[in-house]
C-alpha cells in the first residue's frame, strides 16, 4: 500500500512538473531583459516604459536596465549573442566588426533631414542589408527610433565655422572605430569615453567637447560644463531597436506580433518626442548662457563626405546603396 501511494505521488509530481515546465506554457509570462546606456530618467527610458512596456501587456515581463548598469556601452550585441541579454537599443557602429557593410548607415551627412531618414528606414531600400545584419549577428531588428541630430558641443569661446576650426579639439566620441572615424572626419581629435563619464570629463577638461543630439545634452546637463553648441547636424541618428534571435524564436507567432507592434509604437512615440524637444531646446540652451549657432554646413558636409569616400569604410558599402538612399 505504501509502495502504491509513493508511486502515485511520484507520478502526480511528474504530471504537475510537465504541466508547468517549458517556455510554451500558456500561463507563463515572456521575460524580456533589456539594457540601455541612457539614464533611467531620460525621456527615452520613460517612453520605453510608458509605451513599449505598457503596450506589451500582462503576457510579458519587461525588465529594463538603464545607465549601462547591466552591460557597458557597445557590449550589448555580444551579450545578446551569448544569450545573456534579450533586447537592446544598439548603435549602427555596434555591427561594424561583424557586418562592415552596415557602416554606410553611420556615414555623417548621409541623411538630409528626419523625413529622409524615415523614408530610408521605413521603405525597402535597406532590406538586403538588414537581412545580412540579422543573419550574421543572430538578432532581429524591430524598429529604428529617431534619437536626434548630433551636433558638436564644446568648452571655450573659439568660434567653429569649418572643420579646420576643430583641429586639436579633444572631442569625446563613443568607443569603437566607426565612431572615432566620425570625429576625425569632423576635423577633431576624437577621444573614446563612456557616455556616463562625459560630464566629469568636460568638467575637468579631460576632453574639450562632445557630440550628441540636443535632448541628450539637456538630459545629461552638458550645458553646465560647456560654452557653445555648433549646429553641425552631422548625424541624423536612429537607434537599432533589437531582440536576440534566440528569444524571438522562443515566442509564439502571436507574441512575436505583439512585440513587433509595440516596437513600432515605441518608435512613433520617441520620434515625436525627439522632434518636439529639438524644436524647443535651442532657446533653452541660449537661456543657459551658451552660444548656439550654425557653422558653414556646406564646408562641413563637403569635407566630411570626401573623407568618408576616401576611407576604408566606403569600400564595404553595398554597391549602389548610397545612390538609392540619395534618390529617396
Amino acid at each position: 500500500m505504501k509502495h502504491l501511494t509513493l508511486t502515485s505521488a511520484l507520478c502526480g509530481a511528474l504530471v504537475l512538473s510537465g504541466l508547468t515546465a517549458g517556455p510554451t506554457s500558456a500561463q507563463e509570462k515572456v521575460e524580456l531583459i533589456y539594457s540601455d546606456t541612457v539614464q533611467e530618467t531620460d525621456r527615452r527610458s520613460t517612453i520605453l516604459r510608458e509605451v513599449f512596456s505598457t503596450c506589451l501587456g500582462d503576457g510579458f515581463e519587461f525588465k529594463p536596465y538603464f545607465g549601462a548598469t547591466l552591460f557597458k556601452q557597445g557590449t550589448e550585441l555580444t551579450a545578446m549573442q551569448r544569450g545573456n541579454l534579450d533586447m537592446g537599443a544598439l548603435a549602427i557602429f555596434d555591427f561594424y566588426n561583424q557586418v562592415p557593410e552596415a557602416s554606410i548607415l553611420g556615414t555623417a551627412y548621409l541623411f538630409r533631414d528626419y523625413d529622409h531618414l524615415r523614408a530610408v528606414y521605413d521603405g525597402d531600400v535597406l532590406d538586403d542589408l538588414v537581412a545580412k545584419m540579422e543573419e550574421t549577428t543572430n538578432i532581429k531588428v524591430l524598429a529604428w527610433p529617431y534619437i536626434g541630430t548630433r551636433h558638436v558641443n564644446i568648452r571655450g569661446d573659439k568660434k567653429v565655422m569649418t572643420p579646420a576650426d576643430l583641429d586639436g579639439v579633444k572631442l569625446r566620441m563613443p568607443g569603437g572605430e566607426g565612431w572615432q572615424f566620425v570625429g576625425e572626419a569632423l576635423g577633431a581629435n576624437p577621444t573614446p569615453l563612456a557616455f556616463t563619464e562625459v560630464y566629469t570629463a568636460l568638467q575637468t577638461g579631460a576632453v574639450d567637447g562632445q557630440d550628441n543630439p540636443l535632448p541628450a545634452d539637456k538630459q545629461m546637463k552638458f550645458y553646465e560644463v560647456t560654452n557653445q553648441i555648433i549646429l553641425t547636424g552631422h548625424l541624423i541618428s536612429a537607434n537599432v531597436f533589437t531582440i536576440s534571435r534566440q528569444k524571438w524564436e522562443s515566442m509564439t507567432e502571436a507574441q512575436q506580433a505583439k512585440v513587433q507592434e509595440c516596437s513600432i509604437e515605441f518608435q512613433k512615440a520617441l520620434d515625436a518626442s525627439t522632434i518636439q524637444q529639438e524644436a524647443e531646446l535651442v532657446e533653452f540652451f541660449k537661456g543657459e548662457g551658451l552660444s548656439v549657432y550654425e557653422p558653414d554646413k556646406k564646408a562641413f558636409r563637403d569635407h566630411v563626405l570626401e573623407v568618408f569616400r576616401n576611407s576604408k569604410f566606403s569600400k564595404d558599402w553595398p554597391e549602389g546603396l548610397l545612390e538609392k538612399i540619395n534618390e529617396l
